[in-house]
């Protein structure tokens, strides 16, 4: 029989080390961990803290959910934050009771708005981190108690006759809690390794997905494209909440997934239209040079051979930008020397970018945590030096690495097209049509 779940109790703060207007440095991650933590466990509640469980940088749903549907909060009010304030807003105009809050009273006056607020005050050292820390608890602790009787705090609710009350809203989205998707991860997990169906099959289990949590979500969406199901991550997007929907992440890949289906015109006006609205990134111009790559090689394939000159050119271009808006990110910096390398005489800029792009994966590997992209990028640069023993070396790690079977897929397509033009100029590099096999067996 499982234990009970203790009551979730959601902490308003900021997060590491900020300064006060006065000068002083206030360690907000030491006031969690010996004050705020400790008191809501004293009074049987458990303690949920915004970083402790967003991810992917996809947070505003979760953010929310965590506000409104919590059954209790705490609010630090200290420095006075701008996102505490507009979190302590939220919470106040639709939870009537349950939230207490606290300041470090040396650290300047409260505003004016939030004065009548009955919040606790606490003392710094010198250090920004609290002192008399027992009392303090002591008193937190009580004030969370006296809140599991229901008194209201809000001064919305106070002030504001009939004011709407939260309890008429669906709560059960929310309380899966922080775990609340390890199932669903498993059963997506699975679901990759079963097949389009059975990821259909999880999708169908969860209902309306703009009600659903934006982790789970893009979770489901890249599962599709794990299984190469292109015409469902497709689909999917107009089912999302219109702001995950929007983010750059899903339109990247909905014109990854546009251009995979034969959409390559949708895919360009989506991903030139993210460009005009949220600027370049190395990830969208890598997926616009990998449209123009596409048409050059169905150029090539119905011997359009000057229409397929000026289409590898755009797919240069667009991949250099990519490189160029950020150096780190070797992904379009590669695909942009291997097609030089394909030109009818390789175009001699590759010489300079060559250095540039092996030490922009060297750093990402060094950093730690490489993916496959990285091992990849690093055999394809050997492939293009001729290096056959870098190449060896390379193909083991990125074996290992896989995650996706349209990977090594897309490695294996580059990596022929290195060797046939190479061919064409008369030049005989057998040894890598070996690696591509390899490659070929584990799509």
């Amino acid at each position: 029989m499982p234990a009970a779940q203790l009551p979730l109790c959601f902490v308003l703060m900021p997060f590491g080390k900020k300064p006060t207007v006065g000068g002083t440095v206030v360690d907000f991650d030491a006031i969690y961990r010996g004050l705020i933590a400790p008191a809501i466990e004293q009074a049987g509640l458990d303690p949920l803290r915004a970083d402790e469980e967003m991810t992917g940088g996809i947070i505003h749903k979760p953010m929310f959910e965590r506000l409104i549907l919590c059954e209790y909060a705490v609010a630090d009010l200290t420095t006075a934050n701008a996102n505490v304030f507009y979190e302590l807003g939220l919470r106040h105009a639709v939870r009537p009771a349950s939230t207490v809050t606290l300041y470090a009273e040396d650290t300047g006056q409260l505003p004016f708005d939030v004065a009548p607020l009955r919040a606790i005050p606490y003392r710094l050292g010198p250090d920004g981190i609290p002192v008399d820390t027992a009392v303090i608890r002591e008193a937190l602790t009580e004030r969370l108690r006296e809140a599991r009787h229901g008194a209201t705090d809000s001064p919305v609710f106070q002030l504001v006759e009939g004011f709407p009350d939260i309890q008429r809203l669906k709560t059960d989205v929310f309380r899966e809690r922080v775990a609340y998707s390890e199932s669903l991860k498993q059963r997506l997990a699975a679901a990759r390794n079963e097949g389009v169906e059975a990821v259909r099959g999880v999708e169908n289990q969860l209902g309306a997905l703009a009600d659903v949590e934006s982790g789970v979500v893009i979770d489901l969406f890249l599962s599709y494209r794990a299984v190469k199901a292109w015409e469902d991550m497709i689909a999917l997007v107009p089912k999302m909440a219109p702001p995950l929907a929007a983010t750059v992440l899903v339109q990247e890949q909905l014109g990854l997934a546009l251009n995979r289906a034969g959409r390559g015109d949708e895919a360009e006006r989506v991903l030139l239209d993210l460009i005009t609205r949220r600027g370049p990134s190395s990830e969208t111009y890598g997926i616009l040079g990998r449209v123009y790559k596409d048409r050059w090689e169905r150029a090539l394939k119905d011997g359009d051979t000057l229409l397929a000159r000026g289409q590898l050119n755009q797919a240069i271009e667009a991949y250099l930008k990519g490189f160029e808006t950020d150096w780190r990110d070797a992904y379009p910096g590669v695909n942009a020397v291997t097609l030089m390398e394909l030109r009818e005489s390789p175009d001699p800029r590759r010489e300079r970018l060559l250095p540039v792009v092996a030490y922009a994966v060297e750093r990402r590997i060094a950093a730690g945590k490489p993916d496959y992209w990285d091992h990849a990028t690093r055999l394809e640069l050997a492939v293009l030096a001729k290096d056959e023993d870098a190449a060896q070396a390379a193909l083991a790690d990125a074996l290992a690495a896989i995650r996706e079977p349209w990977e090594p897929e897309t490695t294996a397509r580059n990596l022929r097209l290195i060797r046939e033009a190479r061919l064409r100029r008369g030049e005989s590099p057998s040894w890598t049509e070996e690696i591509e096999r390899v490659l070929g067996r584990r799509t």
